[in-house]
Parts: C-alpha cells; structure tokens; sequence
C-alpha cells in the first residue's frame, strides 16, 4: 500500500489544502481525497507540483508500506 503525506507535509509548512491547491493548481476535491486517503491514483504532474511547493522529495510525500501476509 502506498501512503500519501499530505497532510504531515501541509502541518510541517504550516498550510491549508486549500492554500497548497491555489499553489499547485490541482483541484481543492482532488487535494482532500490525498489528504484523506481516499486516491486511487496520482498524476505525475501533480507529484511534480507537489514536490516543487514543498520543495521536497517523493519520499517526503509518499510512503510504501508491505501489506501484511494473509494467514490461510
């Protein structure tokens, strides 16, 4: 599973979703559906716009986590 950071990133730089959506461009539904979890898939331009208003890395933004192993 891949985890989004929005919202640690917005608490680190002290910013609203929707001052990071006036930002970045990327739709204000489009920026709460990352900050709650509930994307199913990003553009590169948008990882893109996010890292440059950040200024940060991808790995700043997202995390991979292992699903954990079904026990039959």
């Amino acid at each position: 599973m891949i985890k989004i950071k929005l919202c640690e990133q917005l608490g680190k730089n002290k910013m609203t979703q929707k001052a990071i959506a006036m930002l970045t461009g990327i739709r204000p539904a489009t920026i709460s559906n990352m900050y709650h979890g509930d994307t199913k898939r990003i553009d590169i331009k948008q990882m893109d716009s996010l890292c440059k208003a950040f200024n940060c890395e991808i790995s700043d933004l997202f995390e991979y986590i292992p699903d954990e192993k079904k026990k039959y």
